[in-house]
């Protein structure tokens, strides 16, 4: 199975963060929060991310990806562990995002994360960036 294999699974309608009409962020979770930075969508993620948080992430992920044309920075560096279920979320997102005329990419200068993606063979398909643009380092 290739990993954007799963991205064309799918995805219940009545999922309010699949709603293309949303136009308010679902609320902060103890997994995920979603802002905006100027002409960017961040969802930040904290914590532990796997099977049994994924849905936490991912309805933030999918409301950010599902605006038109967006450009959605995914904050990994608060994160400190994410498996394979994360990897399926992030896939799906950017996929969503790519058809709405928009883009995905992954806010994080931690080697695990940079191995964890060229492991997977996603390293192409996600632009790390070491920060957010326009914002102060930590």
């Amino acid at each position: 199975m290739t990993p954007d294999a799963d991205d064309r699974a799918p995805h219940p309608t009545e999922d309010p963060a699949m709603d293309p009409t949303r136009s308010t962020p679902p609320s902060a979770n103890p997994h995920a929060r979603t802002r905006r930075r100027g002409p960017f969508t961040v969802v930040e993620v904290l914590g532990e991310i796997d099977l049994a948080s994924e849905a936490l992430l991912a309805e933030h992920l999918n409301a950010a990806a599902v605006e038109p044309e967006a450009d959605v920075l995914v904050d990994l560096r608060q994160v400190v562990f994410f498996d394979c279920s994360g990897l399926r979320a992030l896939c799906r997102a950017e996929t969503r995002a790519r058809n709405h005329g928009g883009r995905l990419r992954i806010v994080s200068d931690a080697p695990r994360i940079r191995r964890l993606l060229r492991g997977a063979g996603l390293l192409g398909r996600f632009p790390l960036l070491p920060g957010i643009p326009g914002e102060d380092v930590r």
